[in-house]
């Protein structure tokens, strides 16, 4: 009997850590999709970001043009937005793809997305 108990003992040691290796902490409904960009809270917001970075030719805050056009009321895709930003327009816009991370550029766009269009 002492015999059984410890082999069935032996077993489920033996067996509980493979067990423990071949499940997965069940995804929360409310995560992100995976690969999707976000904005990390060490980020600086989109705001301080574009007023630093952008603001030099999107005059206002990019609510006027500048060097650069006006973004306030832009109708442009967010890919397209986004690709500008990262990608940059020769002779014309600086890249930023390797400036910002992809979750910094999401903040960005989203400060462009917020801005009121006085004249549109």
């Amino acid at each position: 009997m002492l015999r059984s108990f410890l082999v069935a003992t032996l077993v489920a040691v033996a067996v509980s850590p493979a067990l423990a290796q071949d499940t997965a902490p069940p995804q929360s409904a409310n995560a992100p999709a995976a690969g999707a960009p976000q904005a990390s809270p060490s980020d600086i917001d989109g705001e301080t970001m574009f007023a630093t970075s952008c603001g030099w030719c999107h005059q206002q805050g990019g609510r006027a043009a500048g060097r650069g056009p006006k973004l306030a009321g832009d109708t442009k895709s967010d890919e397209f937005l986004i690709d500008r930003i990262k990608h940059g327009k020769g002779g014309a816009m600086p890249a930023f793809g390797r400036v910002f991370s992809d979750g910094q550029i999401i903040a960005i766009l989203a400060y462009i997305r917020s801005l009121d269009d006085p004249g549109g």
